[in-house]
């Protein structure tokens, strides 16, 4: 299954995100059933930037839904599986038949609104490698410096100070750094993705109600 480890506490605050951004230049427009999200991807990592557009040019995800969701952490898309998928199944397998390398860049982290991808497990996927199609966008929560020193001495992560400063202020996963390649970030529809990951959802972590990516398309900025 593709899959990523969830945070136990789901209190958070938040703020807007800086939509100003140089980090690349191709945007996308993902239209949902509880409205639309823009997306920037990163120019730092080509391989799931470029396969991200192919997938959106081909209409792959038209009609896919946000098969797992949970608040305070993220939403999570892209599994083939879920066009149509009956009341109750059980999603998250679903792949286009090939993976991506990892692209893990210092700079690119597990903020509130990243785009990253999801992926199997270390033990069947020890490259980490990442899933063809199935992407995730981060909610998140805040977190203080004791936080961030026990992630770091339990999932060896050495977190930089911009990136203590983002998680101190605007939030994110940063138990996720340097395990799930982040490719982009939301610019626009924040609002969209916590209304997403407020919904209710089975044991499964399925909303209940489907919320189904309508369409996406290349914009310009």
């Amino acid at each position: 299954m593709f899959f990523l480890f969830a945070a136990l506490s789901v209190q958070s605050q938040f703020i807007d995100l800086q939509k100003e951004n140089t980090m690349g230049s191709t945007y996308v427009e993902m239209q949902t059933t509880y409205g639309n999200i823009v997306i920037l991807l990163y120019d730092d990592t080509p391989l799931h930037r470029d396969n991200f557009i192919k997938l959106v040019n081909e209409g792959i995800y038209d009609g896919l839904l946000f098969h797992r969701v949970i608040e305070g952490f993220m939403i999570q898309g892209g599994d083939p599986d879920s066009k149509n998928a009956k009341p109750g199944q059980m999603l998250g397998e679903g792949n286009l038949g090939y993976n991506i390398p990892a692209e893990f860049r210092p700079n690119l982290f597990h903020k509130r609104g990243a785009l990253a991808a999801a992926r199997e497990g270390d033990d069947v996927n020890p490259e980490k490698e990442s899933s063809s199609s199935q992407f995730y966008i981060v909610q998140g929560r805040v977190w203080n410096d004791a936080d961030l020193e026990r992630m770091s001495k339990r999932y060896g992560i050495q977190f930089t100070e911009e990136q203590r400063r983002v998680y101190h202020t605007v939030g994110g996963a940063p138990h996720l750094d340097g395990s799930y390649t982040v490719y982009g970030e939301v610019i626009e529809g924040m609002d969209v993705v916590d209304k997403i990951a407020a919904a209710k959802r089975d044991q499964f972590d399925r909303p209940l109600e489907d919320i189904k990516i309508v369409g996406t398309k290349l914009i310009k900025k």
